[in-house]
């Protein structure tokens, strides 16, 4: 259902409120450059840091604006349950096509209770979900078994969003998930490894500054070009390593910022790049010839 290069995009910030004017622009800067979805209210897009008015205009903003050309997919996840759906109803309303679902972080739940979890936000809306499965940030592990046992009992879970960065669950899970049961890429430096094994594409960090380059390479592998998908998975290599110097968002928006993209402005906790790593990006950047 959802397939090709898929943008975490970041949320700008001005004056520490969001700057709709700009973040309609990187909307138009993804679309322009073949981006095939917008991820909106991610990780990457500070979605930790936004309150509840601000989660739910980030999202209408971003379905208003796209206006179909390409499907939105809210991040509407939370470690209460009750809050999760609150957000997923929202975005349901305002239009997304789909809710990204973080497992629930900090409270480490158990299997079962994950299982409860997702099958309640599942159950409580009709647009498709695709599960987060993110343990290096949340604390706990979505099991293929769990997710096998979700995608059979719940028909509007559709897909999961893998950044466990291990290439044998990743197998497992297309093993004993249904066909149709999309994996996606959680993690920009293993795409090429996960289309290999039978993704669908990425939700990535990366294309937020680099939106063709990644795009034209999952396109490249699902059109059967292996040869241009290795060449683009290399060229991109150093840069994706480069945007996690430092937790994520941090780095992407500072080298936004260098490229005068939008203000890399942040929230608190998070916080401006050290000195030495910045002049890493730096150097990435330039020698990407983005700077």
């Amino acid at each position: 259902m959802f397939k090709g290069s898929m943008t975490a995009i970041v949320t700008p910030f001005k004056n520490d409120k969001v700057d709709e004017a700009q973040f309609k622009k990187l909307i138009d800067f993804q679309i322009k450059n073949g981006t095939s979805a917008i991820v909106p209210c991610g990780t990457t897009g500070e979605s930790a840091t936004l309150d509840y008015d601000e989660h739910d205009r980030v999202i209408e903003l971003t379905v208003e604006y796209v206006k179909g050309r390409v499907p939105v997919i809210a991040g509407t996840g939370s470690n209460s349950t009750r809050e999760a759906i609150m957000l997923t109803r929202h975005a349901e309303k305002a239009g997304a096509a789909a809710s990204l679902q973080v497992s629930p972080y900090y409270n480490r739940p158990t299997q079962k209770g994950l299982y409860e979890h997702f099958k309640a936000i599942a159950e409580a809306v009709d647009i498709p979900i695709i599960l987060y499965n993110i343990a290096s940030r949340t604390g706990v592990n979505i099991e293929p078994e769990t997710m096998a046992r979700m995608a059979a009992d719940c028909k509007n879970i559709v897909g999961v969003k893998e950044a466990s960065g291990s290439l044998d669950q990743m197998t497992r899970i297309r093993q004993l998930c249904p066909q149709n049961f999309d994996l996606i890429s959680g993690d920009d430096s293993l795409t090429l490894p996960i289309l290999s094994i039978g993704g669908t594409g990425i939700i990535s960090v990366v294309a937020n500054i680099v939106p063709k380059d990644v795009s034209d390479m999952v396109n490249a592998f699902l059109e059967g070009n292996i040869k241009k998908a290795k060449e683009l998975h290399y060229k991109l290599f150093g840069l994706i390593k480069a945007m996690f110097i430092e937790t994520n968002p941090i780095p992407v928006k500072t080298a936004m910022g260098l490229m005068g993209l939008c203000d890399p402005a942040l929230r608190l906790p998070m916080c401006e790049m050290l000195p030495e790593n910045k002049a890493k990006l730096t150097k990435q950047l330039k020698d990407y010839k983005l700077i």
